[in-house]
């Protein structure tokens, strides 16, 4: 068998491979032209190692391919194991090669062919609500200068009709016409998202579960279930809300034990989708609503929006984990205290 850590860069790879019958060991670089001929010579079985990270797709191809096996690995925990500073390209491949060889190998989960899809559906309307938002921001500070400040409602039909007749001139009345005419263009863009979204939801099982939960749509439900992909790769529900990074950050030693703010070390849309969930579900769950109102006192709105999404996040877990509706679902290790009253 053979076994490659491959330190790949976008214009080429450093390869350190190893072949466990005859004990050869080889170190080469492979420009991006070479890989397809270097991988579809190598004979038997062979195991690729590399550390997660994007443009990678067309070499992950490759090797399902060609009938190889990939391991993609935590770049963050494979760095720590590497206890010396000098890093180069060789001597990472050295370092995924030798972590393979060990067992050490931090492999991650690798979501289908399909789930990637959906995840480019998301992170594409994601991107295009962005876009609009920021348009909406421009078109608001144009009003603001003359004196019009209507919040949201400059987004009904009587703003527009306002904003159409602001009396400008010049360049400024060019920036209000293309503004507007994008505007236009990015809603109709975007709505056709959200349909094909609310498509891609109605055929999923998962997205169907979790859209019992009140608040969540098929927006978020989708992009809760191609994000967690498994949800046995997750043994409770603590894992779930440190993988989407709504977990506080903590620096505790000494016995002295301090938090900060949440970690974000998560997924940036899934945990963006969730708080404004959360809010929706603040407003129709009376757990939920009590549990924000208590903490927006006490702390302030933000954070108590962050408390929402991550209870959200432990709800749509355990749903999914109990295949249960939400209004029979309970959470683990309070039998007595169902999430909803049933």
């Amino acid at each position: 068998m053979k076994i490659i850590g491959c330190d790949f860069h976008p214009s080429f790879q450093q390869i350190a491979m190893v072949d466990t019958e005859t004990g050869e060991q080889t170190e080469r670089r492979v420009m991006l032209a070479e890989a397809a001929e270097f991988y579809r010579g190598l004979s038997g079985p062979v195991r690729v190692g590399m550390e997660a990270c994007g443009n990678t797709l067309w070499l992950e191809r490759l090797l399902a391919e060609l009938g190889h096996e990939l391991w993609l690995g935590d770049a963050g925990r494979i760095r720590s194991m590497e206890v010396r500073k000098q890093k180069t390209d060789r001597r990472d491949a050295e370092l995924l090669l030798r972590l393979m060889l060990e067992n050490r190998f931090p492999r991650l989960w690798i979501p289908s062919t399909e789930q990637r899809d959906l995840r480019q559906l998301l992170i594409h309307r994601h991107k295009l609500v962005g876009m609009r938002r920021q348009v909406k921001n421009q078109l608001q500070h144009l009003a603001l200068n003359q004196g019009v400040q209507q919040k949201r409602k400059l987004w009904t039909r009587t703003g527009r009709k306002l904003l159409e007749e602001l009396p400008l001139a010049g360049w400024t009345a060019h920036r209000r016409k293309e503004s507007l005419q994008l505007l236009d263009d990015l809603e109709r863009r975007v709505g056709e998202l959200d349909r094909a979204v609310e498509q891609a939801a109605e055929k999923d099982a998962v997205a169907r579960l979790l859209q019992t939960h009140p608040g969540v749509g098929p927006i978020t439900a989708l992009a809760f279930a191609v994000t967690l992909g498994q949800i046995q790769r997750f043994q409770h529900s603590r894992q779930v809300v440190s993988y989407l990074g709504l977990n506080p950050s903590e620096h505790s030693s000494g016995g002295k034990q301090k938090t900060g703010s949440i970690s974000k070390q998560g997924n940036t849309m899934v945990r963006s989708l969730l708080v404004e969930a959360g809010q929706s579900a603040a407003r129709l769950d009376t757990e939920l609503k009590r549990a924000y109102q208590r903490l927006k006192h006490r702390k302030h709105s933000a954070v108590a929006k962050v408390m929402v999404a991550r209870k959200l996040a432990v709800r749509l877990y355990w749903i999914w984990k109990t295949q249960q509706p939400y209004a029979a679902t309970r959470m683990q290790g309070s039998p007595s205290h169902p999430v909803a009253a049933v």
